[in-house]
């Protein structure tokens, strides 16, 4: 598949498995009626204690929300083994190298497509 042999396909689809299992596992604020839950309730307190207590729910949504981005990078990179795109840019279309996808299995783009993109 795009220049990787089976045994390095293997490893890096595993790769993303354990990572999506790994986010998977992790507890984040749940649903409940539309809106969620939130880590730490608020109660009548001072001032300053709102304050912190609101603070404390913003990091953990915020921290909830990243989890579900990855959650969704990793998704799609899964999903490109299915269609035989998997380890080739989306920019150019040439292929990532082995080296890269072990540091980055979910990369998207190839090391001079990447460093492009971070210059803009």
């Amino acid at each position: 598949m795009n220049g990787l042999d089976p045994g390095q396909v293997a490893l890096l689809r595993s790769l993303l498995e354990q990572r999506l299992a790994a986010l998977a596992g992790t507890q984040e604020p749940q649903a409940v009626g539309g809106a969620r839950d939130l880590p730490v309730p608020e109660v009548e307190t001072s001032p300053a204690d709102k304050a912190t207590v609101r603070l404390l729910n913003d990091l953990a949504l915020e921290a909830a929300g990243h989890q579900a981005a990855q959650m969704q990078v990793l998704r799609h990179a899964l999903a490109k083994f299915d269609d035989g795109s998997y380890g080739l840019c989306e920019e150019c279309g040439n292929e990532i190298g082995f080296s890269r996808l072990q540091a980055r299995p979910e990369a998207r783009l190839c090391i001079i497509c990447q460093t492009r993109a971070e210059r803009r």
